[in-house]
Order: C-alpha cells, then sequence, then structure tokens
C-alpha cells in the first residue's frame, strides 16, 4: 500500500497553470541600423515585421516539462510503500532470581525423579531452567550472593543465555557467608533502572543472614516502596542449626512486608511446587507492539523523471544531427 508523508506538497501541483496566467516576461535587444537594410530584404525575399516575439515550446517539450514537475512534487511529498503490519510482544514483568551459593548449597540432601542425589544448587539449577522456559515473556535478571552479592545476569529476555549464565555459577563463588539483606539491596538498585512496573524478587537461601549492611526485614521494607514483591524460598532442613540454621522467621517477614509469599522446600518436589504457586500468583504480562514497516520509494518519480529527460535530450540531439547531415539531405 502507497501512502505520503507529506501530502500537502502536492498543493504546488497547480503551480505551472497559475504561472500561465502572468503576463510574458519581455526582453529587449539591441539592433543595428545599415544603410542597405532594404536590399537585404530584397535578396531573403522577407517581409519586414514589427512587434515582440513570443517563444513557444512544442507539444512534446510541454508534456516533458509537466511530467517532470509532477514527478518533482510528487517526491517532495515523500511516497512511502506500507508493508504488512509486523506485532512484536514486549515483556511488562522484570523478574529477578537470587540465588544463594554459600557453602552450604553444596548439601545433597535433594532427589532427582530417577533417585540421583544432588546438591541443594543443581536443584535450584534444575527447577529455574524450567521456569526460565515457562516465563517465555518476562524479562529474567540474575543475583548470585555469599559473603557478597552480585549481578550475574542484568535484566534480559534471552533466556538461553540468562539460562547459561545461570549453569556456570559454582557454590562458593561468591564467598562462604550469607549476606540475604545485601542481595535485596543489589536487587532494589537494578529494579531503579528499570521502566517496568510489574517488579518481583525471587530469593533462594538455605541459611540465614550473617553480616548484611542493611538487615534483610529492612531491606524488604524499601523494595515494597519501590513496588518490588518478594517471593522467599527455604531450602534445606529447618532442622539445621548453628550459621547454617534456616532463619524461617526473617524469610517469613520480608515476604510479608514486601506483599510477597513465603515457601519452604526441604526437597525437589516441594521446590518445583514453590515454583509453580509463584507462576500462579504471578502470570505472564506481556505488551503487543504492532507496527506498519515503511519503505521510502521518493528516488522513484525523480528516477523517472531523468530518464524520460535523458531520453528527449538524446532523440531530439539524433533528429538535429541528421537534419544537418548532407548525406540524409541527398
Amino acid at each position: 500500500m502507497l501512502e505520503l508523508a507529506y501530502p500537502l506538497w502536492l498543493l504546488l501541483l497547480p503551480v505551472p497553470l497559475l504561472l500561465r496566467l502572468l503576463p510574458a516576461f519581455k526582453h529587449s535587444r539591441d539592433s543595428v541600423k545599415v544603410p542597405f537594410f532594404h536590399k537585404l530584404l530584397e535578396l531573403s525575399e522577407e517581409a519586414p515585421k514589427t512587434g515582440a516575439v513570443v517563444l513557444t515550446r512544442t507539444r512534446l517539450q510541454v508534456i516533458l516539462v509537466g511530467f517532470t514537475w509532477l514527478c518533482l512534487v510528487i517526491a517532495a511529498a515523500k511516497p512511502e510503500w506500507v508493508g504488512t503490519p509486523v506485532v512484536q510482544t514486549k515483556s511488562a514483568r522484570d523478574l529477578m532470581i537470587a540465588v544463594d551459593l554459600s557453602g552450604s548449597m553444596q548439601a545433597t540432601d535433594f532427589t532427582r525423579p530417577g533417585g540421583e542425589q544432588i546438591d541443594r544448587l543443581q536443584a535450584v539449577k534444575l527447577v529455574l531452567e524450567e521456569l526460565s522456559q515457562q516465563r517465555e515473556h518476562d524479562r529474567l535478571g540474575l543475583i548470585v550472593f555469599g559473603s557478597a552479592a552480585f549481578l550475574q545476569a542484568p535484566f534480559t529476555e534471552d533466556h538461553g543465555t540468562w539460562n547459561q549464565l545461570l549453569q556456570e555459577t559454582e557454590i562458593g563463588m561468591a564467598g562462604q557467608s550469607t549476606v540475604f539483606g545485601d542481595a535485596i539491596g543489589l536487587a532494589i538498585h537494578l529494579f531503579e533502572e528499570s521502566d517496568t512496573e510489574n517488579r518481583v524478587l525471587i530469593m533462594l537461601t538455605d541459611g540465614n543472614d550473617t553480616g548484611s549492611k542493611v538487615p534483610p526485614v529492612e531491606a524488604a521494607k524499601v523494595a515494597a516502596s519501590y513496588g518490588i514483591r518478594i517471593y522467599t524460598i527455604a531450602i534445606g532442613d529447618p532442622t539445621t542449626v548453628g550459621e547454617e540454621a534456616l532463619d524461617l522467621d526473617t524469610l517469613q517477614r520480608v515476604a510479608e512486608h514486601s506483599d510477597g509469599a513465603y515457601f519452604q522446600a526441604i526437597d525437589s518436589e516441594q521446590l518445583a511446587a514453590a515454583y509453580r504457586t509463584i507462576a500462579a500468583l504471578e502470570p505472564e504480562l506481556y505488551e503487543t507492539i504492532s507496527f506498519r514497516p515503511r519503505y521510502s520509494i521518493h528516488y522513484v518519480p525523480l528516477a523517472a523523471s531523468m530518464v524520460l529527460y535523458m531520453i528527449y535530450h538524446v532523440l531530439a540531439a539524433a533528429f538535429s544531427r541528421r537534419r544537418r547531415d548532407p548525406a540524409h539531405a541527398r
């Protein structure tokens, strides 16, 4: 389908007709007075004339000038070829995953469907891989934390790359401790740079906070003020004592203050169930954007006028040369 980007330029089309209403351009020329003027008239067999001489164009020239003006005006109006509609799907939610990589994540207390015992991090990776495949329209991010919190993957719609970066994580690569509160603080900073209003943070940890600069509950309150919902998942045996003990009370309070939810997963099935529940609480949001690609073809009328102009002058030169050629005259 053809459309004009600047159709008002078409108002210039009648300009040549308006110019015809103006008086003809007059140009005076000097003459030479000779005493033998009448003798010249006799020899040339011409009769003397008076008055102005108006130059006129041939019909072909009129057509050529009119067509050239038409092409120039159409080119100025910028004709465009409008293609078929293209629909793009854009994510309307940012989903950040924060994974605990402290030393306690190496405990092999999770069982795969086939009966194989795997450590806690491997169980998390399996479930998150499935999650990334199901959340097709969400932008995913990844934070890893231990003695400090680090950004492993910024928000991205490329779930394949996100999952690859997840698989490259190893236990202890962020330190042996658990700075739960600092991980929330880093997530808040990353969400600040996002323009999406639907913000979700999923925290997975198997220990208690061991030295965050900001207590987890206080960090959750700040997150809530930025519209971030936090879902906390406690991984492992809740009866564990010492530094590796689960601080279930803190995890529950973090979820409550951020309008999220708390889950406990002591095996693979409970971990998968937690993600299914989160998926039900946070259905996929996406925006569809439809647009029609436009391709400017203003060069077509310009090229047409140039080609016709060149053909006319080539033919005119050929006919003129033929008339002057003595061989053709005979």
